[in-house]
């Protein structure tokens, strides 16, 4: 047997070998890739995770130059979207004006659309200028109606001649006359309408004496406020899907050739004022309530009495219908048709909010005003600011909705009159948007920015509300900051579902059914929750399961009929419940308790604190009654004596962390929960907080740093304790799960010893205006303000540099406080950057230093509100805007020359505080 030789071929085995080892690379690269993203638990920012903007167009005054720069700007800054909404001019820039809807408006409409997906942003758009929807297209007829009824008392045989035409001279121009109706003292009526001839009545009282009622259909006269070129008009009649339609027409043709990339359309809080009417309002209420109107027209206008009480109920119901059904219901079928969405601020309308909000892709809240927290250093001067009206129940309107209906976001105006113009640090945003966040809101829209051009002067054009969010305002510096913060939060809390435990029922009946100073009329606004909200059982009741660590939604009549059971838990379109809670409550419609007593037969758990007393509404009301308390009765229904128990024996756990005194939200990940945890105590909360469910990890995640890692868990007999370490006006995620591959957290000590920076710090300014103060060498910090005339009115960034020594080489981790910095602050040591403090506490670790000297750079950014007033002392004009120009935040004349200088840069020295990590078993 021959044996073949063996030929080495050394260019053969080195391809093998280069390929054996390329292969291998990059399967372990992949592998490497692979753990390391899965460890990451931080999903990737997208354009939805991000902030957006409402986007004011003064007259409209736009190019495609100056669309495309901002648009730049905006999205480098890190904000994800813009909603357009133009408004009134500028003075002077009239020869730059465009027409709304026109084909070069339209022309800049699709630019900003090619260079919003170019950067990766979104693009939204009002229905209109201005606010509320109305404009040129809405005929007398189509516009915002109302009811004018005037009276006269007419004595036994008594004849008179009239001339019918309403006695409010406002009400002349466009009043019809619908009915005449003669009611007797003994509520008997005649209806005298076909008596009249060419405007005259002639009639005689016979019997008795009357009091007549002479019915018109009138005119609000509301016109579109704060419009924009080519947008002025009255407002439409939000209860007439007629009015509707016709309303759309111009935006069917504009949108046939363009606006193709819009994402949504919106539609603003409801401030269409005294709309009580529309023409097919008797026909629609007869069919609704199930009733005429007209034999008790005249006790719409009686005291306040059981019978008026109810047919006012009927007839604000009646607007609500209507507005739901004839005109927010078409407007997001409409959209929806053209491949768009829906935004909906549906606080001060008539209706009921749950359904409102709902009938939108997007349900929207806002804020408004300044609210009060007990963070540690913040600072909230009573002068500068507006009193806030954001309430936690006020804003879950609007997650309810989208909760129980199952809409994924939850938008919110956002810093809407937060402080007054030019006097807004990042770090008074920071709470008021985790109070958003806290209560469902995930995709939060700044109020605003102002589209301005680079010819326009500083400070450039400003909407006369704040905050301005443009690249002219000093925040614009570090505003990245606080727009990643958002992001990095957002990105967790669109994640999942929500998960909260117990319904609540909203009883609007009780409030429609109050007298409510017999208006016909009532809006259920954010300004006025004393009147409808803050004094009610079910507010009482939300604050009380809140307080307890018992997270809740809203849900109204309307959605408890889509309500079903599985596996004794309440099934919506949004999710399960653990349980539905009554409050105390007088009236309840037939059908909704019907529809408690099948679902509770069915196995879930209903709890009445308090069982209803009657029906609302008017028709056979008494009859109602005795049925609904029939069916109490033969349901063997009774209240909860026990509620807390009840509910814990519905599985309702509350979440005993916040006996901390921290704030939370709580959604569900396939199984796993997110908990979003935030301190607005004056203390630093560091401790074991229990958490409600049993989980073998619980991953800490930092939204300011991104940083994260699996925390230190102690277990107890409901679930675990996780070790958290949050300052005031902190915040921190928490993720349940399994996540070998992530690393531990680290956990530090503060140690007592503090080391001043002190030396001679170098101070330059280096951005800025109206001019750069000199530079200066300085033993020690004080106010811009008070080192020279040109400190006193500068707004900008300056520069602070200081060598010192290590206080102490032993020492591996350093926390650098700056204290009452005014009011932002990029940080180098060593050339390396550390990172920017913007809000509160305005400390960070930066880690080890060298041997011997070191050298910080600390670059501070102040507020506009000392060059703003510098401007003014000059005599310089900057408020050159038509219509309200600029005014201050109580709405009266804009005057920075009656401010005082705001403290800016470094008003105390910094000191260096050695951190030790805690070794935890």
């Amino acid at each position: 047997m021959k044996v073949k030789p063996i030929i080495f071929n050394y260019k053969i085995f080195m391809l093998k070998v280069q390929s054996i080892v390329l292969w291998t690379v990059i399967f372990f690269s992949f592998s490497v890739f692979s753990q390391e993203d899965k460890a990451n638990p931080w999903p990737e920012i997208n354009q939805t995770h991000k902030p957006w903007t409402r986007w004011w167009w003064m007259g409209n005054a736009v190019d495609q130059e100056n669309i495309q720069l901002q648009l730049e700007k905006m999205a480098k800054a890190g904000l994800g979207g813009v909603e357009i909404q133009p408004i009134y001019g500028v003075k002077g820039e009239e020869q730059n004006y465009l027409d709304y809807l026109s084909p070069t408006w339209l022309t800049n409409l699709d630019h900003t659309l090619e260079t919003a997906k170019k950067l990766n942003m979104g693009v939204d758009m009002t229905l209109g200028t201005g606010w509320p929807y109305g404009g040129p297209q809405v005929s007398t007829a189509h516009a915002a109606t109302k009811l004018v009824v005037d009276s006269l008392k007419v004595q036994k045989g008594e004849k008179i001649q009239l001339t019918l035409t309403p006695e409010n001279e406002k009400d002349r121009k466009n009043a019809q006359l619908l009915k005449v109706l003669a009611f007797n003292e003994n509520g008997a009526y005649e209806n005298l309408t076909s008596l009249v001839e060419n405007g005259q009545l002639k009639w005689k009282a016979k019997k008795t004496d009357y009091t007549l009622f002479m019915v018109y259909e009138g005119k609000t006269g509301q016109q579109v406020k704060r419009a924009a070129p080519g947008g002025a008009g009255l407002t439409v009649d939000h209860y007439s899907k007629k009015a509707f339609e016709e309303y759309v027409k111009p935006f069917n043709k504009a949108f046939s050739k363009h606006g193709k990339e819009l994402r949504t359309i919106f539609n603003d809080s409801y401030e269409v004022y005294g709309t009580d009417f529309t023409s097919a309002f008797f026909t629609e209420f007869e069919k609704r309530r199930g009733y005429s109107l007209e034999p008790y027209l005249n006790l719409l206008f009686d005291g306040n009495n059981e019978k008026a009480n109810r047919i006012r109920s009927d007839y604000r119901e009646t607007l609500s219908d209507l507005l739901l059904t004839e005109f927010d219901r078409p407007w997001t079928a409409w959209a929806n048709k053209k491949g768009y969405q829906t935004r909906l601020q549906a606080h001060g309308s008539p209706g009921n909010l749950i359904d409102m909000y709902a009938s939108a892709d997007i349900p929207e809240c806002e804020t408004f005003g300044s609210m009060p927290y007990d963070i540690k250093g913040f600072r909230r001067e009573m002068d500068d600011i507006r009193e806030g009206d954001a309430d936690a129940a006020m804003l879950k309107f609007s997650s309810s909705a989208a909760h129980i209906s199952g809409k994924p976001l939850v938008s919110s105006e956002t810093f809407t009159w937060l402080r007054d113009h030019f006097k807004t640090a990042l770090s008074q945003t920071k709470p008021e948007a985790e109070d958003l966040l806290l209560n469902g809101v995930n995709h939060i829209f700044l109020h605003g920015a102002t589209y301005s051009p680079e010819r326009a002067e500083w400070p450039g054009w400003k909407f006369y509300a704040s905050v301005n969010f443009n690249h002219t305002n000093t925040i614009w510096e570090d505003a990245p900051e606080l727009f990643s913060y958002i992001a990095n939060c957002q990105s967790l809390l669109q994640e999942g579902k929500p998960d909260n435990d117990v319904l609540l029922y909203w009883p609007i009946h009780d409030v429609w059914q109050s007298y409510l100073k017999a208006s016909l009329f009532f809006q259920f606004k954010i300004h006025s929750l004393d009147e409808w909200l803050l004094d009610t059982p079910f507010y009482k009741t939300n604050k009380e399961l809140t307080e307890k660590g018992i997270t809740t939604d809203f849900i109204s009549d309307r959605f408890m009929e889509e309500a079903k059971v599985v596996d004794q838990q309440i099934q919506l379109p949004g999710g399960t419940y653990k349980c539905l809670v009554v409050p105390a409550i007088k009236h309840m419609p037939l059908p909704t308790l019907n529809k408690l007593i099948q679902l509770q037969k069915q196995g879930a758990q209903i709890i009445f604190r308090e069982l209803p007393e009657t029906v609302p509404g008017f028709l056979d009301y008494q009859k109602k009654t005795e049925e609904l308390q029939q069916l109490l009765t033969d349901h063997q229904i009774e209240k909860t004596d026990d509620f807390w128990k009840v509910l814990k024996n519905s599985g309702v756990e509350p979440e005993h962390l916040v006996e901390t005194g921290l704030k939370f939200i709580r959604r569900d990940v396939h199984g796993e929960k997110i908990y979003f945890l935030v301190n607005h105590t004056s203390e630093e909360i560091d401790t074991h907080i229990p958490l409600s469910v049993r989980t073998e990890e619980v991953l800490l995640l930092d939204p300011l740093t991104k940083k994260f890692g699996k925390g230190q868990l102690l277990e107890n007999g409901n679930g675990v304790e996780v070790k958290v370490q949050i300052p005031s006006g902190g915040s921190l995620f928490l993720k349940t799960g399994t996540t070998s591959n992530t690393p531990n957290w680290i956990y530090y000590k503060s140690i007592e010893n503090k080391f001043p920076l002190e030396g001679s710090w170098k101070l330059s300014f280096v951005k800025g205006g109206p001019q750069l103060p000199d530079s200066l060498n300085l033993k020690s910090l004080s106010s811009w303000t008070e080192l020279s005339k040109d400190g006193a009115f500068f707004s900008g960034t300056g520069r602070y540099e200081l060598e010192f020594n290590n206080p102490d080489e032993a020492v591996n981790d350093w926390q650098l406080h700056l204290g009452d910095v005014r009011e932002s602050a990029k940080i180098w040591v060593n050339g390396i950057y550390k990172g920017t403090l913007w809000a509160n506490p305005f400390k960070i670790n930066i880690g080890s230093l060298k041997k011997g000297t070191n050298t910080i750079i600390i670059k501070v950014t102040n507020l506009p509100a000392n060059r703003i007033r510098a401007k003014e002392l000059r005599g310089e004009e900057w408020k050159i805007f038509h219509e309200i120009n600029m005014v201050n935040k109580d709405y009266k004349e804009f005057d920075a020359t009656q401010w005082q200088p705001m403290p800016s840069g470094l008003t105390e020295t910094p000191y260096l505080q050695p951190l030790s990590k805690i070794t935890l078993d």
